[in-house]
Order: C-alpha cells, then structure tokens, then sequence
C-alpha cells in the first residue's frame, strides 16, 4: 500500500528517474545473452505478493482463473517475463508476506473488512435499485451472481491458507525446473522465502541487502540490485539501505496509446535510485548551513526518508493537513531547506543506531520546531480545501440541474413519440410478465438506464454519486480543531481535549520512532501498534522531546492466529474447522472481534477507498488464550501451515557452493557458515530443513526427473546492524541530473485552482464532458 500518490509525485517532479524497460521479442529468449537495458544486474528480488494478487484476479482478463493451478500458472509466467527483463547474474530472491507485525495486521484487518462491507452494500444497493425498476414496469433480467470457485475470495491470499502453502510447493517446483533446464538460471542461487517465514515481502528483502552489506566480507559495494514490487515504500526502502546501484521495476500502468493488448499488459520501468539521489542533491541544497554542521547527503536522504512519514502509511494514519497531492511533500522540503539553520541541523543521525536503540538516533526537539513549522500552515491549506471543495460541489450541482432538466425534456419527447405507435390499451410490463411477452428493445433499454444509474451511484468519487457525508468537522472554518477532537475522538470539554491531545502525541511519537527502526534495523517490536484510527494535527506536536519508549520485541503471531485477527467472518473458510468456530459461534469469547455492522467513516473524504474503517483494534492476549489449546489438536495435513519457518536457498549441483552443501551431514542437525568465496559474497547460515518441512521438499524433488537442484535452508546473520552509509569502494554513475532538471514549485496552498497549470479541475470537466457524449449517443439511438 505504502505512501498515498508518493510515485505520482515522484516521477511528476523529478521524470529522469523513470526509464523505460527494454524487452527482446520473440517467444524463444535467451536470457543468458546480455541484458538489453544496457546493465548487468546481479540480483533480482520479487516482492511476490506484488505478483500474487493480479495473477488471482486479474482486472483485464477475458478469462480470470478458477483453479489454484491457474493462478500458479500465471504466476510462473509472470515471473519469467521479470526475469527475462533483468536477468539476473548472481541471485533470485523470491520474498512473500509472511505473518506481519501487529501494527500492519490492523491495516490488513481493516481492508479486508472493509471490502466485505462495501461488497455487501453493493450487492443490497443492486437488489433495491432493480425492485424499483420492476416496480416502475422495467424490468431488466439482470442477476448479479458470483460465480464461486476455489480462488473467489482473495483473501485466501494471507499466510495460514491452503492456496499459500500450495502456492510454497508450486514455486519450489517450478525454481527446481528452471534450474535443471534454462541455462539463464543455470549459475544463480535462488531464495524463497514463503508466507511462513514472518515478515512482509519487501522488509524481508530489504533486511536481507542490509545485513548482506554490513555483514559480509566479501560483499562488493558495487553490487547491481533490482527490486520489483509497486507499492510506494518500496522506494523510500530502498533509499534507506544507501545503496548506489539499486533500481526498482515497476509495471507501468497502460495506457491508450500502447498498441497491443499484451504491450499494455507487460510494459515496465524503471526508477533508478542512483538518480533520485542526484535529485536530492540538488532540490534538498541548504544555501546556509549552521558553522558547525557539514553538508552529508546520507543525511539529508535519511531526513527526507523521515518526513515521508508524516504522509500516513500502513502503520500510521496521515496527518489531516498533509495531502501529497496538495503538495504536502514540497511543503515540508520547503520548510525543511528554509528553516535547516534555526532548526540547527539534522533531524536524524543513523548512524547512531550502533550505539542507541532508544532515541539517540533522532532530535527530538528539532522534529517538534520542525512539524511545528509545518503545522503553521494548516490553516491556509484548510480554507484553501474548503473552497476548493465548495466550489467543485457547486459546479457538480449546477450541471446536475442542467442535466436534469435536459434530460426531462428529451425524456418527454421520447415517450411521446413512442406512445404514438401505441395503443391505448397496451400496459407496461410487470415483473410477473415473462421474458417471451416483452419487446427485447425494451429490456435492452431498460438495461442501459440501469447500468447507467448504478455506475452513477457506484462511482467511487462521492462528489459525484450524490453519496457525499455531511462535513461534520468543517477544516478551514471557525472551530475547526475543536470539532475534530469531538467527531473523531468523543471529548467534550477542553481539559479533556488536552489530556488525550498529549495521549495522541505520544502515540504518535512512538509511532515515528517505531517506523525509523523498522525501515533502518530490524522489527523493534511485534506487538506495538498506534492505538487511534485518527492522527493528531501537524500543530499538536509539542512536548516530543518529553516522550521516552523502550519497545518489548517479543515474537510474531502464528499465521493462524493472523488470520483470525484479520479475516473477517465471510472468510472463515481460510482456517481449519476448530479455529472457524471461534468467528462464527455467538458463545466465542471473541466474537466481538469480528462485527458484522461497523462505520466507515467518509467525513471530508472525496473517494470512498479513503474512507475509515473504524473496527476494533487487535487484542493480542486474548486472542492467543483462545488459540493455544486448539493448536494441539490440528491434523496432519494443517501443523505444517501454522509453523513460522526460514528462508530456503536453491542451487545448481553444479554452482560453487555445491560443494559445502553436500558436505552437510543428514545425521547431525548443524549449522553452518556459509563460505562466501563460494557464494559470491553472500553471508549466512546453512543446515538441513527441519522435520516440519522435510516431506514437502522431498514430494517436490522426487517429482522432477534428473534432478541435479540442491535445497538447504537459509538463515542471516542476527548480530550485524545496518549502518545506513556509503561503503568504502563504491563507484559512482556518472551524474546525469543539473540544477535546470530542478524545477521550483510554487505551494499549493499560495496558487489559485487545485493544480498550478491548469484554468479548471480537469476531473470536473472530463466528468461534463464523458456524460454529454454519452447522452448525445444515447438521443442518436433513441431518435433512430
């Protein structure tokens, strides 16, 4: 999910870091010939759920999959084009989300209940609207019926679930074959690390570049890394291992232009983080530094990482202020460079996180005078919005009432005209009528207007659908603060205000700390979470300097226990009988984590993906009492889903490192250290798997003829710590990006209109514009 817009603004503000893919054509590539984007990657890394959902449910395809095997097919096929794209010389690590901290499960919760809600709300929506055209004499034969199969429900797509444990087995397999039989895979090593490994795909990958660059020593600064995955953070991550050579490719999304359907469907890019930096560099340049500090881009990079946070992401709710597409990103770099002197220098130093896990790491004071700053202009951005918003609904009403009495008009002349070729004792249609005694111009008619009034109702932009929520809270008029602690948080009185106010802040502090720690070390708890659906104001932070945590790391949850903490009751099918029981039975002691009925908070919001899901937070304790005993009792075929497991590693017979994996010893259970002269620097623990999944390797080894794949597992270093800095040795690109690619952006909240270029909200007039071709097309039809 990551960061809302961030790769829209991105690649809007500095374009040169977008670089078209290059392909080779033809259905027999050789992958082993040189890479046609002109770099030799070494490693290639999949952030697989990126892949997994559009091969589950694919958006444009004529015929989505109804099987497992289908979706696995899609997958393989999927992954072979990246790999021809990149072509990896050194590695290929496969990372799926396995069981994922505490503060990301109550993200995960609320989306997947959330799209259940809307669902239903649709599905009831749809019944309503055709029993009012039935009664009116229209009827329509439309069913909406969803035809069930054994990949219906995405949200099978979580660790714990049949799908992702086939899904483990079926990629073992086709590594296996790729290795045996494509010479393009031949040399490479290949981990997978599979949804029981814990961990989110994309932390994992990134754990696994830091540790190998501060952990080996034989690892080569100029290493060449590939990411592939679409959510946002991804780039922010990848800024944060202060890597050189590091791309991230991305599927781009398709547009008209692209001549075939399977050009639109593959066409890729590039963003080259080399250049990013360059970027920063230059747009992040403070003219006039305090005497006492040295310019040191890690640092700023580190700084802009920071200030990323302040825009929400799937551990912290974004602050009501900061909107990327209000420009917020540039605000805060604006005030960042402006006040760098006052604030007397860095927000951060990571490189202290050797020394000091607490807050060492971070200037508290300095964070408080900076958001502080930003939250002086709350109140511009505030009535900007409110007008803008103001003035977008009354142009949607004004064309409303035109298109209202438009449409009436026509609407007459038609009717009149049709009567005219009727008698006076013909009737309209009833539901009871069959379909053999109604004219089949009449349903296609009928058809048309109620498709129209449902995607009316159902477009997603409440402007639009005549679905907007009162604005309670009114942000920009008189009060504004005070109403959004009584909407959003039920107090009342002032002193009230102010206590949770401080409860909110220090929240939200450790939150900011939290999320520094994830993004540079490692998981600094799996248990904390941002208790509060709702962010402080951008204005309340005061007091930071005051906050002192010390997080409790524990352990991660096992992904039965994930799934029932975030699945909601239409999903129970996910888990084994015993645990379903627990969601559905009323005498559960945990039923009321699983509602049925819950607000979803559209206040202020324009788009109905952005609103609110306010359910119950996770509570973990009780949770974990009412499974513990049921684990005891799982059979055979479930024990080996609900196991947290380590990652596995593929190699050739034939590769270097062969030699010390057959040295292991199936009679002793030993751990050994990779030899990095015969892995290509890579750092690390190797020994035998363990009972658990000991059968499953050997049903997909003994599936494949002559086979000559080698499987151990894989585990890092735990005692190296990510110092974020430049390597000694690494060799820089030649710079590509001059101070004429910056481009000075004026604030959003200073400048007339929603966008700086542009007269009107090209949103609103494409909207006038689709609806009066439509209507046009529509009288063409009706007039003969």
């Amino acid at each position: 999910m990551g960061v809302p817009s961030f790769y829209r603004w991105l690649t809007n503000k500095y374009p040169n870091v977008v670089v078209k893919a290059a392909e080779d054509e033809g259905e027999c590539i050789n992958i082993s010939l040189p890479n046609p984007n002109g770099i030799e990657f070494d490693n290639l890394y999949l952030d697989m759920n990126t892949i997994i959902h559009p091969c589950f449910h694919p958006d444009d395809h004529p015929r989505p999959p109804k099987t497992f095997e289908e979706v696995f097919d899609n997958i393989f096929k999927y992954v072979d084009n990246l790999f021809s794209i990149v072509r990896p010389r050194k590695l290929l690590y496969m990372a799926i989300d396995g069981v994922a901290p505490l503060a990301k499960m109550n993200q995960q919760r609320s989306g997947r209940f959330g799209t259940i809600k809307m669902r239903e709300d649709s599905d009831a929506d749809f019944e309503k609207l055709k029993a009012q055209f039935e009664m009116e004499g229209k009827p329509v034969f439309l069913h909406r019926r969803r035809k069930e199969s054994e990949v219906s429900d995405p949200n099978i797509i979580t660790p714990g679930t049949e799908f992702m444990y086939k899904l483990s087995k079926a990629l073992r397999s086709y590594v296996i074959s790729r290795i045996n039989t494509d010479p393009g895979w031949r040399d490479i090593k290949v981990i997978i690390s599979d949804a029981n490994v814990p961990g989110e795909g994309e932390h994992k990958i990134m754990s696994f570049i830091c540790k190998q660059r501060n952990g080996s020593a034989g690892y080569n600064p100029n290493t060449r890394h590939c990411l592939f995955g679409m959510d946002a953070d991804l780039i922010i991550l990848a800024l944060a291992t202060h890597e050189v050579h590091l791309s991230i490719l991305r599927k781009k999304s398709p547009s008209i232009q692209e001549s075939s359907e399977e050009e639109r469907a593959w066409s890729c890019e590039f963003v080259h983080v080399w250049i990013l930096r360059e970027y920063l560099e230059l747009d992040m340049k403070i003219s006039e530094p305090p005497a006492n500090v040295k310019i040191d881009l890690e640092r700023i990079v580190d700084d802009f990482i920071f200030l990323s946070f302040f825009l929400g992401n799937d551990f912290l709710p974004r602050m009501p202020s900061l909107e990327v597409h209000e420009g917020a990103i540039d605000l805060m770099m604006t005030v960042y460079k402006k006040e760098f002197k006052n604030l007397g220098g860095y927000l951060l130093d990571m490189s202290r996180l050797v020394q000091d896990k607490r807050t060492g790491y971070i200037n508290l004071s300095r964070v408080e005078k900076f958001i502080l700053l930003v939250g002086s202009y709350e109140e511009k951005i505030f009535k900007k919005r409110s007008e803008f918003r103001e003035h977008t609904l009354r142009n949607l009403c004004k064309y409303s009432d035109n298109q209202d009495e438009y449409e009436g008009g026509n609407m007459d002349h038609i009717s009149t005209r049709n009567n005219s070729h009727s008698s006076s004792s013909e009737k309209a249609p009833t539901s009871r009528d069959s379909a053999e005694s109604i004219d089949f111009s009449e349903i296609v008619k009928n058809r048309k207007e109620f498709i129209e009034k449902w995607e009316h109702n159902h477009n997603s932009d409440l402007f639009k659908n005549g679905r907007l929520p009162p604005n309670k809270v009114r942000l920009g008029t008189a009060g504004w603060k005070e109403r959004y602690y009584k909407e959003k948080f039920s107090v009342e009185t002032w002193r009230d205000t102010e206590n949770l106010r401080k409860e909110i802040v220090k929240k939200y502090t450790e939150g900011l700390l939290w999320l520094l720690l994830y993004y540079f070390s490692e998981f600094p708890s799996w248990s904390w979470f941002y208790p509060y659906h709702y962010s402080p104001f951008a204005s309340d932070l005061k007091g930071l300097a005051e906050v002192s945590v010390e997080f409790q790391k524990g352990s991660p949850l096992k992904p039965f226990d994930q799934l029932l903490a975030v699945l909601p009751q239409k999903s129970a099918h996910a888990l084994p009988k015993a645990y379903q029981a627990l969601m559905t039975k009323a005498e559960s002691k945990i039923i009321d984590f699983y509602p049925t009925d819950f607000d979803i908070d559209f206040d202020g919001k324009r788009f109905s993906w952005q609103g609110i899901v306010k359910l119950p937070f996770i509570e973990e304790e009780r949770l974990l009492s009412e499974t513990k005993e049921l684990e005891k009792g799982l059979q055979r075929d479930e024990a080996p889903r609900n196991i947290n497991n380590v990652d596995q590693l593929y190699v050739s017979s034939k590769h270097n490192l062969a030699s010390q994996i057959l040295s292991l010893s199936p009679n002793q259970n030993k751990v050994v250290e990779i030899d990095t002269s015969l892995s290509d620097g890579i750092s690390g623990f190797i020994h035998l798997p363990n009972e658990d999944t000991e059968i499953v390797y050997k049903e997909v080894h003994n599936s494949i003829e002559d086979n000559c794949v080698l499987c151990v597992s894989f585990e890092m270093r735990n005692d190296v710590v990510h110092i974020p800095r430049l390597l000694d040795g690494v060799i820089f690109p030649i710079k590509s990006i001059t101070d004429g690619d910056i481009i000075e952006t004026k604030l959003w909240h200073e400048y007339q209109g929603n966008k700086p270029s542009n007269r009107y909200d090209i949103s609103v007039l494409a909207y006038y514009i689709l609806h009066l071709l439509n209507w046009f097309l529509y009288l063409v039809d009706a007039l003969g």
